[in-house]
């Protein structure tokens, strides 16, 4: 089977998101039950309904893809395409009753990321992008700010402990920004791709946590990386950025010192 045109990944990809996002913002603020997984982070219901929802209709459009689930694993098809869903990224948030969280799915055609969608069900937001065909913000273009110097930057990141327990860079970016805020997770690189924010930084990353950030960041002319700088979805950290403040937030993520 021929793989499927960009933008009818794109349409399945947004319906998808839509869909497994309303499922589980029927469960927001309920005070529905919360698990502890294996790695000590939580689940809920609503983490694993999600997933389903959006994993039978990406599976109703192509039987043949593969795909990768936060909740469920991965199923392996026999096309060149694969899946990457996040039904809730930012749980810690959901079941805090914080509506900064969202639902990601990203798409890879020969192990190169092509089409992203993060949806923010509270808000109703949804950031969507295709290699080419730019990034838009509930259909309409968007890009990151054109901010240039530190002084002016929004900086974010999920759990600022985190970051310093990594390295020092985070302390060093902060020192230097005009705002400095925890909006992180899924919500944080929503900001950067539509102008909102400058910065985002992840210490840690698993590939669900990012799957939509890379086309979604660079077409909408900005950048994400691993602290290395390499342009990858399957690192151990991350960081989103402007273009105009790019080389500079790379080169201090890349000379990190180890905090003691």
């Amino acid at each position: 089977m021929s793989t499927p045109k960009l933008t009818e990944l794109l349409k399945v990809a947004q319906e998808a998101a839509y869909l497994g996002g309303r499922r589980a913002l029927s469960y927001f603020r309920t005070g529905i039950a919360v698990e502890t997984k294996a790695d000590s982070t939580p689940v809920t219901q609503a983490d694993r309904e999600s997933e389903q929802v959006i994993r039978a209709f990406i599976g109703s459009h192509f039987p043949d893809h593969s795909v990768v689930g936060e909740e469920m694993g991965a199923h392996k098809g026999t096309a060149e395409v694969r899946w990457i869903v996040d039904p809730i990224d930012g749980t810690k948030s959901f079941v805090a009753g914080v509506p900064l969280w969202g639902v990601l799915i990203g798409v890879e055609i020969n192990d190169t990321p092509a089409v992203g969608v993060l949806y923010a069900p509270t808000t109703d937001e949804m950031v969507s992008a295709a290699q080419g065909q730019g990034c838009h913000l509930n259909g309409r273009p968007c890009r990151v700010s054109n901010v240039s110097t530190l002084s002016d930057a929004t900086l974010l990141t999920s759990d600022i402990r985190h970051c310093q327990k990594r390295s020092t860079a985070y302390d060093q970016l902060a020192a230097q920004a005009k705002v400095v805020r925890t909006w992180g997770d899924a919500y944080g690189y929503l900001l950067v791709a539509t102008g909102r924010a400058e910065i985002m930084l992840d210490p840690e990353m698993h590939p669900w946590d990012c799957a939509p950030m890379l086309p979604i960041l660079e077409e909408a002319g900005g950048h994400f990386r691993d602290w290395t700088g390499k342009q990858t979805i399957w690192g151990q950290d991350a960081f989103a950025c402007n273009e105009a403040l790019f080389e500079r937030v790379a080169d201090v993520l890349k000379q990190e010192k180890k905090s003691i």
